[in-house]
C-alpha cells in the first residue's frame, strides 16, 4: 500500500474531534490569560499600576525599581495560573516568532530554592543576535544582542500540552542599537504618525492629543488532512504543491464560498478560536473562502501594534491546534495551482482619542473637511511611494499569488469609488481659480447630506484593487496571507506621516503669507489631488488595458520580489526613513540584504524539492507505466493484431515518453543553472538569477510536463495525493 492510499484511507475513516469547550460565552473566558490592566488591577500596588498605566497609554518610561514590583505581581498572577517559566517573545526578520524559555526557580546563595522573577529580567533579555537575519549588522563572534520588553502589549500565557509559559511582548535590538525585528521599526512609525496626525488634527480640535492607527486584519488560510500533506513533501517542505493537475471541479461551480463549514473543520476552528479567546484575540468572524478547502477568520480592529502581535500569535495558535484535530493549516499565498490564493487584507484607519474615525466623514462641514484631509494625504502618501509599499508586500511565495484569482496586481493603485471620485473632481475643477470665504459649496463639503457616516453603499468593493478605501478605512489588499502585517504597516504609517508632515509645512506657509487657515487647507488639498490622480483607478486590475494605461500612467509595476526590493534602498526611501525616525542606512540596506537572502533560500528549496519529487516519485511512476505498456504493445505484436488495434498504446507510450525525458531534462538543467546562480556572490544578482534563470525558466516548464504525466499514468502507480483529495477529502 502507497503512502497515498494509506493517507486517503486515514480521511475516509478517520474521526471528528470535537473540543470539550464549556460555557456558551465568549466573554466568560475572553483575555483570561492575559495580564491585562483590569488584571494588574489584582495584582499590583497603586505605585507600580500607575506606572505601567502610564507607561501602557502614555509611553512614559517604567524606572527599574518599579519593574521589579510589576514582575512580582505578574509572576504571582501567572503562577496562579499554574505557569513554570517566562520568556520574551519577539519577531525577529526570520518572519515567524522567537522565544527562550526560563524559569522562575533559582537558587539562592545558601543553596535554597525560591521561585522569583525580577525587573531586570522583565525588563530586558539577551539572546543571540547573530543567529538570527541580521543583514551583516552582526558577525558570529559579536552575537550579543537584547530583548526588551513592550508595555503597550499585554503579557499573556501560551499552553502547549500540559505546559504552560509566560510570555512578554518585547523589542529585539543589537548590542550596537540596529532593530532586528519588525516591532521596533512599526512602534517608531507609530509614533511618527501620532506626532504628524496630530499637528494636523489640530487645525481642527485642539482638544485631539493623540492619533491611533487601527488594523483589522484578514487571515486566509487552507485546512488539509495531516495524512495527505504528510505524502505530500512539497506541502511539508514548502507550504506549497509544486506539481498537481487541476482536478475536473475545482472552484468554478462558487458553492463553497460562504457554504456550510464541514464538521471536521467547525471543530477546529471553534478550538483554535478559544485559544485565541483565551489570549485576548477578538476573533468576530469565520466562513468558508472561495476555493475549496480553504478558509478566512477576521477579529475587530485594535491598536496597529497590537493587532499586528495578535495576527502572528494566531497564525501559531492555528498551526497547533490543528495538530490535535489531524489537520495542517496552509498559509501560503499560493499552496494550489489554478485556485484562489491567501492574502492578509490589512484594514487601516485612524483613530483620535477624542473618539474620531479620521477616515469617516463626519456631521458637520468641519469635520467633513478633516476627513477630506486625512483621505487625500493617504492617497499622495500612496501616490509618492508606490515603490515602497509593493516592496513591503514582496516575498516569494506573494509573487504567486500577485495578479491572480481575485488578489491585486503588483501595480499599486487606489480604489475610492464613485461618490468619492466625484468630490475629488469637484476639488480639482477649481484648480485655475482661487479659494475664498464665500466659496460656500467646496469649503462647507457637507457629505453627510448625502451619504451616511459609515459610506457603506457610497463605495463598493473591488477585489482587484490593491488599495481600496471601503467606507471607513482603506484595505491594502496586496499583503500576503505568509507575512507578518509589521512591516507593511510600518511602511504605511511611515509615509503617511511623512506625507502629513508635508502637508502641514505646506498649509503653514499658506496662513503666514496672510490665507486663511481653511482656505490654506482647502488650497493644498487641492494641490494634493492634482499631483496624485494617476494613482486612482476604478476598474478591473486584471486586465491587460489596466497594465497598458498603468505603463502609460507612469505607474510602477515591480512584478518579482529581487526587483520590487530595489525600492527599499533608494535614495527616496533612505531619506523618508531617516527623516522619520524609522531606519537607519545600517538597518535598511541590511533588511533589503535579509530579504533578498529570503528569496533565494525559498526558490533554492522548491526547486530542490521539485528535483526530488521528480526523480523519486513522478519518473518512477512513469516507468512502470510505461514499462506495463511496453509489454501491452510487445504482446499485442506477438498476436500479430494489426497495428491500427493498439495505435492508441502506442500513441499513449509516445507521450508518456516524451514527458519523462522532458522532466529529466529539464530537472537535469535546473540544477546546473542553480549551480551557476549559487556561484555568484552578489546577493541581489544571485536573487535575479534565480528568479529569472531556475524560477521564471524551468518551474512552469517541469510542472506543466509532470502534470501531464499525472493525467497519463495509471492512478494505482501515482504515488502524490491528487488536487482532489487534498481539496476535498476531509
Amino acid at each position: 500500500m502507497s503512502l497515498r492510499t494509506d493517507a486517503v484511507n486515514h480521511v475516509s475513516y478517520g474521526n471528528i474531534s470535537s473540543p470539550d469547550i464549556k460555557g456558551a460565552k465568549i466573554t466568560g473566558v475572553f483575555g483570561e490569560n492575559v495580564f491585562t490592566l483590569k488584571t494588574a488591577r489584582e495584582y499590583l500596588s497603586d505605585e507600580a499600576y500607575k506606572s505601567l498605566t502610564a507607561s501602557v497609554r502614555g509611553g512614559k518610561k517604567i524606572e527599574r525599581a518599579v519593574a521589579s514590583q510589576i514582575a512580582s505581581g505578574m509572576r504571582a498572577w501567572a503562577e496562579s495560573k499554574g505557569v513554570t517559566h517566562y520568556t520574551h517573545w519577539f519577531q525577529p526578520l526570520t518572519g515567524t516568532t522567537a522565544e527562550k524559555h526560563d524559569s522562575f526557580f533559582t537558587l539562592k546563595s545558601d543553596g535554597t530554592a525560591i521561585e522569583e522573577f525580577e525587573g531586570a529580567a522583565l525588563i530586558q533579555q539577551e539572546p543571540d543576535a547573530s543567529s538570527f537575519p541580521n543583514g551583516g549588522l552582526r558577525a558570529t563572534f559579536e552575537a550579543r544582542g537584547y530583548s526588551a520588553w513592550d508595555p503597550s502589549s499585554p503579557p499573556f500565557i501560551i499552553e502547549i500540552g500540559n505546559g504552560k509559559t509566560l510570555c512578554i511582548p518585547t523589542i529585539f535590538i543589537a548590542y550596537t542599537g540596529e532593530s532586528l525585528d519588525y516591532k521596533a521599526p512599526l512602534m517608531k512609525a507609530v509614533e511618527s504618525l501620532n506626532k504628524a496626525a496630530v499637528t494636523v488634527c489640530n487645525y481642527f480640535d485642539k482638544n485631539v492629543t493623540k492619533v491611533t492607527p487601527t488594523l483589522g486584519w484578514e487571515q486566509e488560510y487552507f485546512v488539509i488532512d495531516e495524512a495527505l500533506v504528510n505524502a505530500r513533501p512539497d506541502l511539508v517542505q514548502c507550504g506549497r504543491t509544486v506539481f498537481g493537475f487541476t482536478p475536473a471541479k475545482g472552484q468554478q461551480l462558487e458553492d463553497h464560498y460562504f457554504g456550510s463549514i464541514p464538521e471536521r473543520v467547525y471543530a477546529f476552528m471553534r478550538d483554535f478560536e478559544n485559544e485565541s479567546y483565551k489570549l485576548g484575540i477578538p476573533l468576530r468572524t469565520r466562513h468558508n473562502e472561495v476555493a475549496p478547502a480553504q478558509f478566512e477568520c477576521a477579529p475587530i480592529f485594535e491598536e496597529v501594534n497590537i493587532a499586528v502581535d495578535h495576527n502572528i500569535l494566531l497564525m501559531d495558535v492555528m498551526s497547533r491546534v490543528a495538530k490535535r484535530h489531524r489537520l495542517v493549516v496552509l498559509l501560503h499565498e499560493k499552496p494550489f495551482a489554478g485556485i484562489n490564493g491567501s492574502g492578509k487584507h490589512n484594514n487601516w484607519s485612524l483613530a483620535t482619542d477624542t473618539g474620531i474615525n479620521l477616515l469617516a466623514p463626519g456631521k458637520t462641514p468641519k469635520t467633513n473637511l478633516m476627513f477630506l484631509t486625512f483621505f487625500v494625504n493617504t492617497i499622495k502618501a500612496v501616490h509618492d511611494y508606490a515603490d515602497i509599499l509593493r516592496a513591503s508586500i514582496a516575498s516569494a511565495s506573494n509573487d504567486f499569488r500577485l495578479g491572480a484569482n481575485e488578489a491585486p496586481p503588483a501595480i499599486i493603485s487606489v480604489f475610492i469609488g464613485d461618490y468619492l471620485t466625484k468630490v475629488l473632481n469637484d476639488v480639482e475643477s477649481r484648480v485655475n481659480s482661487k479659494f475664498d470665504e464665500q466659496d460656500e459649496a467646496i469649503l462647507k463639503l457637507d457629505l453627510h447630506r448625502s451619504i451616511p457616516e459609515l459610506m457603506i453603499d457610497n463605495t463598493d468593493r473591488n477585489r482587484t484593487s490593491p488599495f481600496a478605501f471601503t467606507g471607513n478605512k482603506f484595505e491594502f489588499r496586496a499583503v500576503g496571507s505568509t507575512a507578518n502585517c509589521a512591516l507593511p504597516m510600518t511602511i504605511l504609517n511611515t509615509i503617511v506621516a511623512d506625507t502629513l508632515n508635508k502637508f502641514s509645512e505646506e498649509v503653514e506657509a499658506l496662513i503666514a503669507k496672510g490665507d486663511k487657515k481653511e482656505i490654506a487647507i482647502m488650497q493644498v488639498i487641492q494641490k494634493y489631488i492634482v499631483t496624485s490622480k494617476k494613482i486612482l483607478f476604478e476598474g478591473d486590475g486584471y486586465s491587460e488595458a489596466w497594465h497598458k494605461e498603468a505603463e502609460k500612467r507612469g505607474l510602477p509595476n515591480l512584478k518579482t520580489t529581487p526587483v520590487a526590493l530595489d525600492a527599499m534602498v533608494t535614495e527616496k526611501a533612505k531619506k523618508v526613513f531617516l527623516e522619520n525616525g524609522i531606519y537607519t542606512h545600517a538597518e535598511i540596506e541590511a533588511r533589503h540584504e535579509i530579504e533578498l537572502e529570503k528569496y533565494i533560500k525559498k526558490v533554492q528549496i522548491e526547486a530542490r524539492v521539485m528535483g526530488d519529487l521528480a526523480t523519486n516519485h513522478i519518473i518512477p511512476a512513469a516507468i512502470k507505466y510505461q514499462n506495463e505498456l511496453l509489454k501491452n504493445v510487445s504482446l499485442l505484436r506477438e498476436a500479430a493484431l494489426p497495428e491500427k488495434l493498439y495505435k492508441g498504446q502506442l500513441t499513449l507510450l509516445k507521450d508518456v515518453s516524451t514527458h519523462i525525458q522532458q522532466v529529466y531534462e529539464n530537472v537535469h538543467a535546473m540544477v546546473e543553472e542553480r549551480k551557476v546562480a549559487n556561484n555568484l556572490t552578489d546577493t541581489r544578482e544571485k536573487a535575479i538569477a534565480y528568479e529569472a534563470k531556475v524560477k521564471t525558466q524551468y518551474f512552469d516548464k517541469i510542472r506543466y510536463h509532470v502534470d501531464k504525466l499525472e493525467q497519463l499514468v495509471d492512478d494505482e502507480l501515482w504515488t502524490l495525493p491528487k488536487y482532489r483529495e487534498l481539496l476535498f477529502l476531509r
